[in-house]
């Protein structure tokens, strides 16, 4: 495990020799909308488990909610919380220290296959698929197994990245969890406007966004924190948040259609995930998604002046 200061301050945490998170303003506003998206959607969680604690910055971002009474976080390797403790405390809230967090040191298929817990969210910020071993927790086999997990409303949430990727990768990695996932959403972290990386979201029911209720309940004094959290990533608000929405199965099913499925039986994502290595299509491939994104009618609901300034984000930032 490798610390690095960048020329501009910035702090990054590599493991393996491969970088697994950093300050940048990018970056962290990624990490926390693994943690956030799935935070403010759900009316009332309570229960979290999160896969990886790498800079630790997803599993913080379930500090600020005041009713998560408990969040585990799986990690395999044991040096990885205390050491990026030292120096990202800040960004991740300490959350290793916090009284909620109960740290399992583990792999996370086999946590997942031997626990008899459930969650309300299980966040999944794991290393970029071209790093070998990442393509078992891509897998349609491990997508079952956290669907498994999730209690009753629950959300699943994770990580994809479209830098050092290509068509064809990110293709598989989506219909894959499609498959496990037919309500599932995609939701994109851009820098100035092209694309960068992904959060894809789960759930084992259709996804309906009540934007009132999620207005209200961020108005409350005791969601306070969560609203500085997203402010601290550039997120004025909940229609900024969701605003990053970028498709579904409905309309991104054309997209992944014929898409290799990746199976634990030949893990074909492994093989996928080299050869954009090096690669700089993440532009191009966000792009590719959003010719296929159709209105999200269907998705947001409520007043009608709520649902309208929704949609309309929506479409701006797809522009």
């Amino acid at each position: 495990m490798a610390i690095t200061q960048w020329n501009d301050g910035a702090v990054e945490v590599d493991v393996n020799g491969h970088v697994e998170a950093t300050t940048e303003p990018y970056d962290m506003k990624l990490q926390r909308m693994v943690g956030h998206l799935p935070g403010v959607l759900h009316p009332n969680p309570k229960s979290v488990l999160g896969i990886g604690f790498g800079a630790g910055v997803s599993a913080g971002t379930f500090t600020r909610y005041p009713g998560i009474e408990k969040i585990t976080v799986c990690e395999i390797e044991p040096i990885i919380p205390p050491t990026s403790t030292r120096y990202f405390a800040k960004q991740d809230y300490d959350v290793l220290h916090n009284p909620k967090t109960h740290i399992v040191f583990d792999d996370a298929r086999h946590y997942l296959l031997t626990t008899t817990e459930k969650f309300d969210i299980i966040a999944s910020d794991p290393l970029d698929v071209f790093v070998k071993g990442t393509a078992a927790i891509y897998s349609e086999e491990y997508f079952e197994s956290v669907k498994q997990h999730l209690n009753p409303g629950g959300m699943f949430t994770l990580y994809v990245p479209l830098y050092e990727s290509d068509e064809r990768t990110v293709r598989s990695e989506l219909a894959t969890f499609f498959e496990a996932f037919p309500y599932g959403t995609v939701w994109a972290n851009t820098i100035d406007g092209r694309g960068y990386d992904m959060v894809f979201m789960g759930q084992l029911e259709p996804l309906q966004i009540h934007v009132d209720d999620v207005l209200q309940r961020l108005n409350r004094p005791d969601y306070a924190p969560v609203v500085e959290s997203l402010r601290e990533i550039n997120v004025s608000s909940a229609i900024d948040l969701f605003s990053t929405y970028a498709g579904q199965k409905s309309d991104l099913g054309e997209w992944t259609k014929g898409a290799e499925i990746n199976r634990d039986i030949d893990l074909r994502l492994q093989y996928l995930g080299g050869w954009g290595i090096n690669s700089s299509l993440e532009d191009y491939i966000y792009r590719q998604m959003m010719r296929y994104r159709k209105p999200a009618g269907n998705l947001f609901v409520g007043s009608p002046d709520a649902v309208r300034l929704m949609q309309s984000a929506v479409e701006s930032a797809g522009r």
